[in-house]
């Protein structure tokens, strides 16, 4: 009982107190004017920001919870002809209750309901805040006299905010909208913090900010600095120091990840990018920011399953230009081309899409990449390093060397933005690589066996991959050795010939034609390639083609002997033939005049059809049969000469 009361009696004296207090300052408000309010708030608000507050709206006094004086419609730093750097609908300002007591107006906090914040960037490189800074450096500075030293609010709070940038020549950049802010501001420690959210391109983003050494910053010097934000698409984090003084520095670690770097980009501006890939990312770096560059060393990158280390920088000033160097284990570029297809789904006809190129005009690039292995479409490459510079809508990726294929491939491609569509040009070699799987990974034609050189020098420019087939004009020179022709066995095909010219069996496209040596040179102009020479030579079999490809048709028009070469005791045997058709599967013709003649059956019937006696023969005998037919009207046979 006695506890009981005992408590009641504390409270009873707490609640006595604190009444006390409430009253005691609501009497002292009464004895300060309205005017005198005003002026009391607006003189702390200049003093404390450098800027001329304009408190045009009616003033509130509450005294209950805490002592708060409440302005509407209020401008800050309002002049003539130009927007105001801060329009609030209303700022409500805390007022210290001991001060308060002893007759003084002093503030603790403020709060902006629903401000319109401006940051207009000047053509020097300072803002419409610069008085706002100018101030908080002179009078947080520590070595300022007594006199100038100023007891500053220690927070502010923002709520439903706006924040509009506006750019040096006028311009209206992104604003942050729904703002809700609480800056803590240094009244006794040296930090500054801010925390809270906003909605920026439709995504809300909670962020935080520290400087440890908010007077060091402002005066330029370096102070310590945390920055945290966390969006939908984006995460990113920096912890470092920064100084402006005498131009902006920042040092320290960034880490940045997203779940997909192409929602993060398309969020984070309206910008074209490329068609394939920019899904999970992850970045870890040392970062430097000199001089409207951002330097990121020690770089970690992981960017759709791949891993790479080296360095990077991106320069902001003028152009966009992003440069570096990586080294990664394994490479895999699928993501990035499997969008791009030279044929169609059936894979009989050039691709008509056209090409997505766009993206090249928003930035400039200039990397360097070397990897253990890479994966490009449905080739395995080795070892290989690679440089790709994009400047000025012009792509161009040089291969200083790939060792694949047990070979080396070196060269480069370039693919430029028209006015009408792409212009591409490509100069590959390919130096004793293994034909079969070089050719068929990187191009799909698996019929050539061996070990070979090939290269290739061409262009072409269109809206699409058939396009730029119809266009290509250039060079390709084949040298193959120790190697076989698959689809295609021409000693057999010329023994069985042979033995039977009339043979019923007349398709030859199966087996494998093996070679010592095989040469091929080709001439394009507008998608039509010509042989300028085709030879192959085998230990049974020589085989010389010459005609024309189509490009765009993938067609091929060749005519050739094939001669078949045995023993020094073994009649050579040479057939003309003719391929045509598809080039993934040409029909192949020998000449049908050439077999006749070597036939037993009918070679004995041409010699007879070649002399007179029998011709005057013949004739009788059709006249005997049909009756009287003038001599003119019946021609012997012409079966080309034996």
């Amino acid at each position: 009982m006695t506890k009981a009361y005992g408590a009641k009696r504390i409270i009873t004296l707490i609640g006595i107190v604190v009444g006390a207090t409430v009253l005691t300052a609501a009497a002292a408000t009464q004895f300060v004017p309205v005017d005198g309010l005003r002026d009391a708030v607006k003189e702390q608000i200049r003093a404390a920001t450098g800027l001329d507050p304009s408190l045009r709206g009616p003033v509130s006094i509450s005294m209950f919870p805490a002592a708060t004086v409440s302005f509407s419609d209020v401008l800050l730093g309002e002049q003539e002809g130009e927007e105001p750097p801060l329009g609030v609908d209303e700022l409500t300002a805390n007022l210290r209750l001991l001060p308060l007591l002893a007759g003084r107006i002093e503030i603790a906090d403020i709060s902006l309901s629903r401000p319109q914040i401006i940051v207009a960037v000047e053509p020097d490189g300072g803002t419409n805040w610069s008085a706002l800074l100018d101030t908080l450096s002179r009078t947080l500075n520590p070595k300022a006299r007594h006199d100038e030293r100023l007891v500053s609010f220690s927070e502010i709070r923002i709520s439903g905010g706006r924040v509009a940038m506006q750019n040096a020549d006028h311009t209206w950049a992104d604003a942050l909208e729904n703002v809700e802010l609480s800056l803590a501001w240094p009244s006794i420690a040296k930090s500054f913090a801010a925390t809270g959210h906003f909605v920026w391109h439709g995504e809300q983003v909670d962020a935080s900010l520290t400087v440890a050494d908010f007077p060091a910053a402002l005066a330029g010097d370096n102070s310590g600095l945390k920055f945290r934000a966390s969006a939908g698409p984006l995460k990113a984090a920096f912890d470092g120091s920064a100084s402006y003084a005498p131009s902006l520095k920042i040092d320290g670690t960034l880490a940045a990840d997203s779940q997909s770097l192409r929602d993060a980009l398309l969020w984070s501006g309206d910008r074209a990018l490329p068609a394939g890939g920019l899904g999970r990312f992850a970045l870890k770096a040392h970062a430097g920011v000199s001089g409207g560059t951002i330097a990121l060393t020690n770089l970690n990158i992981d960017l759709d399953g791949n891993t790479a280390e080296g360095a990077m920088s991106y320069t902001t000033s003028g152009r966009q230009t992003l440069q570096g160097t990586l080294a990664a284990e394994k490479l895999d570029l699928r993501p990035y081309t499997a969008s791009f297809r030279l044929t169609t789904d059936t894979s009989h006809e050039w691709d008509r899409r056209s090409f997505g190129l766009d993206w090249f005009k928003d930035v400039d690039a200039d990397l360097r990449l070397s990897a253990a292995g890479v994966g490009f479409a449905r080739a395995e490459l080795g070892r290989t390093a690679v440089a790709a510079n994009l400047r000025a809508g012009r792509l161009v990726l040089s291969v200083g060397e790939s060792q694949s294929f047990g070979g080396t491939i070196t060269g480069s491609l370039a693919l430029t933005k028209g006015d009408t569509g792409a212009e591409f040009k490509s100069q590959l070699q390919f130096a004793n690589v293994e034909l079969e799987k070089c050719l068929g990974e990187l191009f799909g034609f698996r019929r050539l066996e061996g070990i070979g050189n090939l290269a290739v020098s061409v262009e072409g420019s269109g809206a699409n991959v058939e396009e730029v087939a119809r266009n290509m004009s250039g060079t390709a020179q084949l040298t193959a050795r120790q190697g076989a022709l698959s689809g295609f066995n021409a000693d057999l095909m010329l023994r069985r010939l042979q033995r039977s010219p009339l043979s019923r069996n007349g398709d030859f496209r199966s087996g494998r034609t093996p070679f010592d040596k095989l040469d091929v040179e080709l001439r394009l102009a507008d998608g039509l390639a010509t042989t300028q020479n085709i030879r192959l030579e085998g230990p049974n079999v020589r085989v010389a083609l010459s005609g024309t490809i189509s490009i765009p048709l993938r067609e091929l028009d060749l005519a050739g002997s094939a001669t078949l070469v045995g023993a020094p005791d073994t009649a050579s045997f040479e057939l003309p033939f003719v391929a045509q058709g598809p080039w993934d599967n040409p029909l192949l013709l020998p000449d049908s005049q050439t077999l006749i003649r070597r036939s037993e059956a009918t070679a004995p019937l041409i010699d007879a059809l070649q002399d007179s006696r029998t011709q005057k023969a013949v004739q009788s005998a059709i006249e005997k049969l049909l009756g009287r037919i003038p001599p003119a009207t019946i021609a012997p046979p012409v079966i080309g000469d034996r």
